[in-house]
């Protein structure tokens, strides 16, 4: 089979796969989710209202901790958690450079300084020998990522920190439902960040976001800072932000909330027939799978595979042809960044986070993704690399045809 015959199969069939469909988790639950918002239009509570309530209650149990303070955001989640823990202006605070770009603007916008770290190219988390080398007098906190659905190293992580007698703030955004060591995302460290856009395990109708903590301390300057700093009314203790979580918002994801477990499961479910169906077709010969560490409990946000050999592109493009969605997650690494320039790195200093760059494609994972639907997407990817025809010497390094 070369590339124009798997273009012309991929022309005359009809079938497509989206990336993510929203809808079809958000339709089955339109009437509820339409009478917890009327309710809120009733009730004319629509800022921290008692809905907003109920919904931190509910991820504080989720997240077996103690704490939980709405926010506007996941972004302004970190910005909040970095304000709280006093990150200013000559602070360092330890990130990884393969992330989503919040994570390290959040340093940025309270004048410290992001350093960054490679990461473990199992994993694509935070490498935490790489933290401990990064650690200078300035450090104020560390910054691990659970990305994809998948806790980072925590406990090498937080021994770094109680060592050396600094914070360390989870950004969980990807991750509400992981564990790490029968741990919940959430309750690993001094404060964690959640996010509930639209495309989260737990998406909103719009931008919304969570911190949760343990420490009584931090949660009172949370909710101080949140509201510009304002306590009692009027009176302004600190310079704080506006950041508060809406009512809609909050008494959609209530809604929503109950359903997040079986949702979990489905994730798991689709990531383990990926795999099963890689496999059977050798795939997994010619691309890297993703895996889950030990000890952790990966809710998969993202199902990310490795295309070797600079075909990633070109996998991408011939995907799209055939309807089939992908994103890649993400394309240039954060110490490659214009706006980050006056930092120093230069190409090749995290070599791990840049090959990662190269070679990450993410696959539809969503909770209603069908058997069919994956089973059309590992056919036209086999189809590609059978067309291909890759390997030494010519010889298929796939087995069996598509």
């Amino acid at each position: 089979m070369d590339l124009e015959s798997i273009q012309l199969r991929c022309d005359h069939d009809p079938a497509s796969v989206p990336l993510l469909d929203v809808t079809r988790s958000n339709n089955p639950l339109r009437e509820e989710i339409l009478s917890a918002v009327k309710r809120v239009i009733d009730s004319g509570q629509f800022v921290l209202g008692p809905d907003c309530t109920i919904f931190e209650n509910s991820i504080a149990e989720a997240c077996q901790t103690t704490h939980a303070i709405g926010c506007a955001s996941g972004s302004d989640a970190l910005i909040l958690s970095l304000m709280a823990l006093d990150v200013t202006s000559g602070d360092e605070v330890i990130v990884p450079s393969f992330t989503f770009f919040a994570t390290a603007s959040a340093i940025w916008q309270l004048g410290a300084r992001p350093v960054f770290v490679d990461i473990d190219p199992a994993t694509f988390n935070i490498d935490p020998s790489r933290v401990a080398a990064a650690i200078t007098p300035a450090t104020k906190a560390i910054i691990p990522v659970h990305l994809f659905g998948q806790c980072a190293a925590m406990e090498p992580i937080n021994e770094i920190a109680r060592r050396e007698g600094i914070a360390v703030v989870e950004d969980a955004a990807q991750a509400l439902g992981a564990r790490f060591n029968g741990r919940p995302a959430g309750s690993l460290s001094d404060v964690a960040c959640f996010s509930f856009y639209p495309t989260k395990n737990l998406g909103g109708f719009g931008d919304g976001g969570m911190l949760t903590t343990a420490r009584d301390d931090l949660s009172d300057r949370l909710q101080l800072l949140r509201g510009h700093g304002m306590q009692p009314r009027y009176t302004h203790q600190v310079v704080g932000v506006n950041s508060r979580l809406d009512s809609i918002q909050a008494a959609a994801l209530n809604v929503k909330l109950s359903h997040l477990g079986e949702w979990t499961r489905r994730r798991q479910q689709n990531a383990s027939r990926y795999a099963e169906l890689f496999k059977g077709k050798d795939i997994d010969q010619v691309v890297t799978l993703p895996s889950t560490a030990p000890h952790c409990e990966h809710v998969w946000n993202q199902y990310t595979i490795r295309v070797p050999h600079g075909q990633r592109d070109e996998l991408r493009k011939y995907l799209a042809s055939c309807k089939i969605g992908t994103e890649v997650y993400y394309p240039i690494p954060l110490h490659r960044q214009k706006c980050f320039q006056s930092l120093g790195y230069r190409p090749g200093s995290f070599p791990e986070t840049e090959r990662a760059a190269a070679e990450v494609l993410s696959l539809p994972i969503f909770p209603e993704l069908t058997s069919r639907e994956q089973q059309t997407v590992v056919t036209r990817i086999g189809d590609f690399f059978q067309a291909h025809k890759t390997g030494a010497g010519g010889q298929e390094r796939i087995a069996k045809s598509a």
